[in-house]
């Protein structure tokens, strides 16, 4: 394997740990252990995690080392402000750009995927189901820049909505279809609204399922005092 793709394989994996439970927010990450986790010397290790910093998966404390992101309610709130910025305007280029056929092939799509919501599937499955709906309007918009944001945003807000949806183990696709029927009428503001409030009231339920959720997430004992730096280490036991 060539360097970059090694660098590259290394960034996939780390970037699902800290999309999934792997890796807690806050939790300091153990370089030795995760080189050896992943097969990895130090170098294209350090430039994925590198890499990782500036996408806002990590962050690095001088001195300190590699930390997973923070998932305070203030970050939460940034995260789904961005969202709601991106995918508005997502919408709004949907909407001037796509074809009767692609608002039909959406369609499909969500009755094909009424059954999914309704079974019995894990939180991270139902976020998987609901982010292609989503992705599949930022496909329509042909930007690819916008696309490329609401990837990064997706894979870093995906372990709250995880939360969320492990909590509830529902979602209800009715906003989806209100979203499409609005955008394939050409009511323009009105699908971007809409999105809006189903943005804004994803981020009120996911708020509230990670603040319930905490207590599950952080089992006592795993997480050390901060100030002491002994939080626990990716392969440390």
């Amino acid at each position: 394997m060539s360097a970059t793709g090694n660098v590259d394989r290394i960034y996939e994996n780390v970037k699902r740990m800290t999309s999934g439970f792997d890796l807690k927010p806050d939790e300091k990450l153990n370089e030795q252990a995760m080189a050896r986790k992943l097969g990895a010397s130090r170098t294209p290790l350090r430039e994925a995690l590198n890499r990782l910093v500036s996408e806002g998966f990590l962050k690095y404390e001088s001195g300190r080392g590699f930390f997973c992101r923070s998932l305070g309610a203030e970050q939460i709130l940034e995260l789904y402000q961005a969202r709601e910025a991106v995918e508005c305007k997502l919408v709004e280029l949907a909407c001037l750009n796509a074809s009767k056929q692609d608002f039909d092939d959406l369609e499909q799509f969500l009755k094909q995927s009424e059954t999914d919501y309704h079974e019995n599937k894990l939180g991270s499955e139902l976020v998987e189901i609901d982010e292609a709906f989503h992705m599949r309007i930022a496909a329509l918009s042909k930007n690819s820049v916008l696309i490329g944001m609401l990837e990064n945003l997706n894979a870093r807000i995906r372990f709250v909505r995880t939360i969320d949806l492990e909590e509830r183990r529902v979602v209800t696709p009715g906003n989806h279809a209100k979203i499409l029927q609005m955008m394939r009428a050409n009511q323009v503001s009105e699908a971007v609204q809409q999105m809006r409030l189903h943005i804004l009231r994803s981020q009120e339920e996911a708020s509230e399922a990670v603040r319930k959720a905490y207590s599950r997430i952080y089992v006592p004992g795993n997480v050390a005092q901060d100030n002491n730096d002994n939080k626990a280490n990716i392969g440390e036991s």
